[in-house]
């Protein structure tokens, strides 16, 4: 048999077919100037944050005589925690703590069940006069809750609530902000689910609570997070509303503190109160952080 001849070795695939360059590898591709500007803008910002956080905790840890140090030192050169059991000893700690924690959760889940129905109202029945009063009810939020506690504080003391449970926990189940979060939220829900649900045989609060509501996780994380802090971290309302030693809050509570003249103040054991009342609200947001960002999103895609 003839071998092929130059010309037909010439014309053949192999040899016509071009040459690829082999893939750079991932390590050597290039990246572009903009992720390494967010990457610094990004941990100069974390930084920032973390600062405080990191000199309270730094400062509930020093000794008396250490706070006055010069240059001072984020670490402590002998750490103690005599600051936390000065804030233990200064009041009743756990019952505050208790306190604290029936308020906040219990107005979280009143929130997130008055909120999620207003907004579901608000985002799928149409009534006369639903934009006037959904306009109205937003505007509240540009209202300070300064300029409310006065007739805020006669109703819950005319109802009998002052120096109760009910009244430090009753005003915080409404939100405006929460109505007008949770409505964006089922704003982007696709309208053909709930006619599908109808068709089923399926009525308004079957199709709320069976389709509507399992699909609102992420939102109803986010508002639950945002909830628990502002319940957590509450101040003016628990001040005034309350009398009772053994119904204060945590921060009412941390307020006592403070001293009374310039100089009093013992700082360590300040740091130490804050630290403490800070760690519930850290822990709440690692728990649900993955649902925040997808709440946040999803709740302004179509308003």
């Amino acid at each position: 048999m003839r071998p092929p001849s130059p010309a037909a070795r010439a014309v053949s695939p192999a040899a016509s077919a071009p040459t690829l360059a082999p893939a750079r590898p991932a390590w050597r591709r290039r990246t572009p100037w903009r992720t390494y500007l967010l990457t610094l803008l990004a941990l100069a910002g974390g930084l920032l944050m973390v600062t405080p956080f990191a000199w309270a905790l730094a400062t509930s840890l020093k000794a008396g005589g250490a706070l006055t140090e010069l240059p001072p030192r984020l670490v402590p050169a002998e750490p103690t925690l005599n600051a936390y059991r000065e804030v233990v000893s200064r009041f009743p700690f756990a019952r505050v703590f208790l306190n604290s924690a029936l308020v906040a959760v219990t107005t979280t889940v009143g929130q997130l069940a008055i909120c999620s129905m207003a907004g579901y109202a608000f985002a799928r029945f149409r009534f006369p006069g639903r934009d006037a009063l959904f306009a109205v009810y937003i505007a509240t939020l540009m209202v300070p809750f300064a300029v409310v506690v006065t007739p805020l504080f006669i109703i819950v003391t005319r109802l009998g609530w002052g120096d109760t449970y009910a009244g430090l926990i009753v005003p915080g189940l409404f939100s405006a902000f929460g109505t007008f979060f949770m409505r964006q939220f089922f704003l982007s829900i696709p309208r053909e689910l709930e006619e599908a649900a109808t068709i089923d045989g399926a009525g308004t609060v079957a199709t709320f609570f069976r389709i509507v509501v399992p699909m609102t996780g992420p939102a109803l994380a986010t508002l639950g997070v945002l909830s628990f802090m502002g319940s957590w971290n509450s101040f003016l309302w628990p001040l005034l509303i309350i009398d009772d030693r053994n119904l204060m809050t945590l921060p009412v509570a941390l307020s006592t503190l403070q001293g009374m003249y310039p100089g009093q103040t013992q700082w360590n054991v300040v740091m130490a109160g804050t630290v403490m009342a800070t760690v519930p609200t850290v822990l709440v947001f690692l728990l649900a952080q993955r649902w925040v960002i997808e709440g946040v999103a999803a709740s302004g895609v179509k308003g």
